[in-house]
């Protein structure tokens, strides 16, 4: 039996490995990389991106975080604040307490173009905020809490950093309402009373606490306002309304009670028990003395119904009734009933109105 030939003698191991194509550069040959060092190399890649972006948000919020500080301090940060948290302790306002009869037409104002000026409050330790500026603001937005609930529960306020001291505190909100077209130098002086008798300023006089607390006003406005608070420890405690006291009539006062001072006695008998007097009846009395009508004190205002008495001492009483919108205020006086309200009563059916008026006479007989 004949044997095959065998055309080649090659002895090929079972494994052989396949041999990688040699890659070549103008450079000299490239070494390829294995899969484990191009997986490393490529997470060291990513980690160090990573790394930069991170190190890129970390300084674009210090910067912004550096931002928000100085626009806080220099009051430009605003947001909302729960009337709840909202105090009014540690300053006297400039305001004389009593009712705004023109706060319906700032609550119909919010109500239809918003809030288009923040309250600025300052912060406290107990997480309260003390008001500074917005006293008319605030009110009118818990006005509009009683009826509208949540919708006003939070008002827009600018909060100012803590640390700021008393005399800061008042000269902020003196000097917004230094734009005021309706504040009294009454009003002004009481304040200036207020921040001399406050223990936590270093004036104790109240010329030294013009001079800091109205440091944005003029020389002669200042001087006024002076006139006005020597006026007010004269005579303060008699007046009901002394911030309807113009500055022409107050400073005339100031001048009469300066040639005779019998003029405060007279002054005083003559408001003294006087309760029910009208915002006209007592100017009516301070402009009697500045004209020199005699120097003595005349009987009380007839408080009879029919009583001799002219118009300027009429006896009245004031008073309102109802609450929010549908608050009514009511002057009373000899033969006449006057209601004021924020509500356009010709806009009411004339029978409706006849009957609505019949009726409230038949209730006063």
């Amino acid at each position: 039996m004949s044997r095959k030939k065998r055309m080649f003698d090659i002895d090929m191991p079972d494994d052989a490995p396949v041999a990688e194509p040699k890659v070549s550069s103008p450079d000299g040959p490239v070494k390829r990389r294995g899969p484990m060092a191009s997986a490393i190399s490529e997470n060291a890649g990513a980690l160090t991106e990573r790394a930069n972006a991170e190190a890129k948000i970390r300084e674009e919020n210090d910067a912004l975080a550096h931002e928000y500080v100085a626009l806080k301090r220099a009051g430009l940060v605003i947001k909302p604040v729960p009337l709840g948290d909202v105090v009014t302790q540690a300053l006297v306002r400039d305001r004389k307490p009593g009712t705004d009869y023109d706060l319906p037409e700032l609550i119909t104002s919010i109500q239809e173009v918003g809030l288009s000026n923040p309250i600025r409050v300052s912060a406290r330790g107990d997480g309260k905020y003390e008001l500074i500026q917005g006293y008319r603001r605030l009110s009118a937005y818990k006005e509009l809490a009683k009826d509208a609930g949540e919708a006003y529960a939070q008002i827009p306020a600018v909060i100012l950093p803590r640390g700021e001291g008393q005399a800061a505190l008042y000269r902020q909100m003196v000097d917004e309402n230094l734009i005021r077209k309706d504040i009294s130098f009454a009003e002004m002086a009481m304040t200036a009373q207020a921040y001399a008798a406050d223990p936590h300023t270093k004036p104790t006089d109240v010329d030294a606490a013009v001079k800091e607390v109205f440091k944005s006003a003029n020389y002669q406005r200042r001087s006024y306002i002076r006139a006005f608070a020597r006026l007010l420890d004269l005579i303060g405690t008699s007046l009901l309304y002394p911030e309807a006291i113009s500055r022409n009539l107050g400073l005339a006062l100031n001048k009469r009670i300066e040639e005779d001072s019998s003029v405060v006695r007279l002054l005083k008998e003559r408001l003294s028990g006087w309760e029910n007097r009208s915002v006209q009846d007592e100017v009516g009395v301070l402009r009697s003395v500045v004209d020199a009508i005699p120097l003595t004190a005349p009987a009380k205002p007839a408080t009879k119904p029919g009583a001799a008495t002219d118009n300027s001492r009429r006896p009245r009483t004031t008073f309102e009734v109802g609450k929010g919108r549908r608050r009514v205020r009511c002057v009373a006086g000899v033969g006449q009933l006057t209601l004021k309200m924020d509500r356009d009563l010709t806009a009411v059916d004339r029978k409706k109105l006849e009957h609505g008026i019949a009726r409230l006479l038949d209730s006063l007989d």
